[in-house]
């Protein structure tokens, strides 16, 4: 005696009324096969912070108002920060070899950000940001981002990444949980900003921008510990914007 085969999803689904079976887009389906295998494979844990982005925020509006330049979104002041901050904690940008037993170093500090597309999410990659200034930053965001959402991107310009950060701050959420890329042991998710009222001096209230972040972090490499102290160093390098450019 056979076993019967097993009836298919729409076939189950179909019992209950209409259905209709539609395509996942292409970049979709090669996408959701590298999230599947990275959520399975990674053991993903997610620090959840808010970060006090008020000096950042006017300091960025100062930016702003310059003449003859393109005007900076939040990100690329973010990748900036990155930046220094992973030159302080360089194991956020290593990769965990095969053996599962070592490290790989990077010396170099190439940034991926994610970019929402009609077809599906890509993920772009700004090389050198540790060199680089916060408009030149901004530039290759811009192309890229241009690109992603036109052409499409190659390969190259989504490969060598160290770091993520996955921004959805223009849509809003208070925090969620970012997928480890390939090759990455950390990323950094950004939700919208918020203000909320703090204690200040003689006990009055202030109102302060705070900045949510949920850092996703491989936890055969990095612990609770170095994940609250990286987003403390971030903290610092927001505050120190002005001086790093």
């Amino acid at each position: 005696m056979t076993d019967s085969p097993t009836p298919s999803i729409e076939a189950m689904l179909s019992q209950f009324g209409a259905t209709e079976r539609l395509p996942l887009s292409r970049i979709q389906v090669i996408g959701g096969r590298m999230l599947h295998k990275n959520w399975t494979d990674i053991p993903h844990v997610t620090h959840n912070d808010l970060l006090d982005v008020g000096v950042l925020e006017d300091y960025r509006r100062v930016l702003n108002q310059r003449e003859g330049v393109a005007k900076l979104t939040p990100l690329p002041l973010l990748m900036k920060a990155l930046a220094a901050t992973l030159s302080v904690f360089p194991r956020f940008k290593a990769a965990l070899d095969s053996d599962g037993q070592h490290i790989i170093a990077r010396d170099y500090c190439h940034l991926g950000f994610a970019i929402d597309t009609e077809k599906g999410l890509l993920v772009a990659v700004v090389n050198d940001c540790d060199k680089k200034s916060i408009d030149t930053i901004q530039s290759d965001i811009v192309q890229l981002s241009e690109k992603a959402r036109s052409k499409g991107l190659s390969a190259a310009e989504m490969a060598g990444g160290c770091f993520s950060v996955s921004s959805l701050g223009q849509i809003g959420g208070t925090s969620f949980t970012p997928i480890i890329n390939t090759h990455q042991v950390a990323i950094l998710g950004v939700s919208r900003l918020v203000e909320v009222p703090e204690r200040g001096d003689d006990d009055q209230i202030v109102w302060r921008k705070k900045l949510p972040v949920s850092l996703s972090y491989d936890h055969r490499v990095i612990n609770g510990a170095d994940a609250g102290r990286f987003l403390a160093e971030l903290q610092q390098q927001f505050n120190h914007m002005t001086q790093s450019v």
